[in-house]
């Protein structure tokens, strides 16, 4: 008892983007005081308690990522529903064999990181199919604040749509640099070698002609 008492305490400090979702606390809860009645060996539920208090910090460190964890709690609900329903499942089984119900959990572990990761990249490719400046909100794994992603997409249909995204653009821009350097976060997008002509020193001088050239580029 005293065992899984620590491991509650341990999931209760750690985040990830799991622990984001609603119904976080009371599933893994569940999941961690009753792991005691799932393998007929004993070695199997310290190693199982361990998996499931540590699910959310390995969870961020699965997921190698190189755009910040940031999921729409759509895909969230997604995301958690699926694993929650796998767990069940698991959870509704009698005692396994040695060996077996740690090696479920770590299956579904994965499942679960491949899940966020889609998550998160499909939205990013959805948003860069917009034309123009598109912003949507999502969670922030890290810590489960409300954020929102920026990007720029280039899917406009006529010349017209494009200069007006790109007129779009340079105003964001414009305002993203007149933020305070302490506060302020870099959109993904604009990390792109691409659109270095954009910086500060070139604002005030650049045309709408040669903004288009310099997106064109990338």
């Amino acid at each position: 008892m005293a065992l899984l008492l620590c491991l509650g305490l341990t999931a209760a400090l750690a985040r990830g983007c799991l622990h984001c979702h609603g119904n976080f606390s009371e599933k893994f809860s569940f999941y961690r005081h009753h792991v005691n009645l799932k393998s007929w060996w004993v070695g199997d539920i310290p190693v199982s308690g361990l998996l499931l208090s540590d699910w959310s910090q390995d969870t961020m460190k699965e997921l190698h990522l190189a755009i910040p964890a940031e999921i729409t709690r759509e895909k969230l609900n997604q995301v958690a529903n699926a694993v929650y329903q796998k767990m069940d499942q698991l959870y509704q089984g009698k005692m396994y064999f040695p060996g077996y119900f740690p090696n479920e959990l770590r299956a579904i572990f994965r499942e679960q990181v491949h899940l966020i990761q889609n998550a998160i990249i499909e939205s990013r490719i959805d948003c860069q199919r917009h034309c123009g400046i598109f912003q949507y909100e999502t969670i922030s794994c890290t810590n489960c604040t409300d954020s929102h992603v920026v990007c720029f997409g280039y899917n406009c249909e006529s010349s017209a749509q494009w200069e007006t995204a790109v007129q779009g653009l340079l105003r964001y821009i414009n305002k993203w640099h007149k933020q305070d350097d302490h506060t302020r976060t870099t959109p993904a997008f604009l990390m792109s070698p691409s659109f270095t002509c954009l910086e500060p020193p070139h604002l005030a001088n650049l045309t709408l002609e040669n903004a288009s050239e310099c997106l064109t580029q990338h």
